[in-house]
């Protein structure tokens, strides 16, 4: 289906929740306490280059407070804005399928029942290589209930920048993580980051051409932040690299767009960033402005999502 409008040339997450809920839904980022097996030696990769300590969960809850605690405390600011909200809870803190399932069950369990009624899906950040079939499994039964959605991070389809960047992954693994899900009949949303070290816009691009050839339902679009304690800020303190303007993502972005296939959703178009940690790119922190730049020139240049892509199967 198609959920694009004059003002937005392309499939938004706002227009897909609407018309399928008939209602504003948000999403309530939790940190459940989880690590990485890029993080804690389990793989021996240290962790990705630009993750923080919070492991992108910046913005999740206090992982020292309860789940329901750090749920309700968000849905009372959300609720200020948008009254009558639906929820999907969004473990984002970390691997959130990097446990023993009847850990998952337990959490995954908990978080369903804070706000029940009100509870519409569970939104869950993790890796291809902490899945598992059985996991799958009870995810696709939890799917039954309430929408389950995965979210993975890719970053890049280009195999040295993910060595650069520590990503611990091949593209292959990646791939067989996206059928698994697929086979559960599970919503995959992906992740990629523009602007990484030393990548071209066509790097960008067969990243885009990459992610058109998986059976994914979701895409988040991000750029790449420096972050204070971080060892990509290290690297850029030493031996500083190419950041990208406002302008040149903008233009990555749109472009990228444009070759996307049109069927799937975009969740985001802009990385957040917790303003005490963030060192580049400083006009990162304007987050309306760069989403409202990216509708301007699609709506400029007349284009639209997918208006470029060729399938290629």
């Amino acid at each position: 289906m198609n959920y694009m409008t004059k003002d937005k040339p392309y499939n938004s997450l706002n227009n897909y929740y609407k018309k399928i809920y008939n209602s504003k839904v948000a999403k309530i980022s939790l940190n459940a306490n989880f690590t990485c097996p890029n993080k804690d030696g389990t793989k021996g990769f240290g962790g990705c280059i630009y993750c923080s300590k919070l492991g992108s969960g910046d913005f999740a809850g206090d992982k020292n407070d309860s789940l329901a605690k750090q749920f309700n405390d968000i849905k009372t600011i959300i609720e200020k804005k948008w009254p009558n909200t639906l929820y999907i809870p969004y473990l984002q803190a970390n691997s959130n399928t990097y446990a023993p399932l009847e850990r998952l069950k337990k959490i995954y369990e908990e978080v369903l029942t804070i706000d029940p009624d009100k509870t519409v899906g569970l939104a869950i950040a993790t890796r291809p290589d902490c899945l598992s079939e059985d996991i799958c499994k009870y995810l696709a039964q939890l799917n039954q209930r309430v929408h389950i959605s995965v979210e993975l991070g890719l970053q890049t389809a280009n195999e040295n920048t993910a060595k650069y960047i520590n990503r611990g992954l091949t593209n292959e693994e990646f791939i067989n993580g996206v059928k698994l899900l697929r086979k559960y009949n599970l919503e995959v949303i992906v992740h990629i980051i523009n602007g990484l070290p030393n990548e071209t816009i066509e790097d960008m691009l067969n990243t885009i051409n990459f992610i058109n050839n998986l059976d994914i339902q979701g895409i988040k679009f991000h750029c790449l932040l420096v972050l204070k304690n971080t060892k990509l800020y290290e690297q850029y303190k030493e031996k500083p690299f190419k950041i990208l303007t406002l302008q040149e993502y903008v233009d990555i972005t749109t472009k990228q767009i444009t070759h996307l296939r049109s069927d799937i959703i975009i969740h985001r178009l802009q990385a957040d960033a917790n303003i005490k940690d963030l060192v580049e790119p400083k006009w990162s922190t304007k987050k309306l402005v760069v989403m409202n730049e990216i509708d301007k020139k699609l709506r400029n240049d007349n284009d639209y999502q997918g208006k470029y892509y060729r399938d290629t199967n």
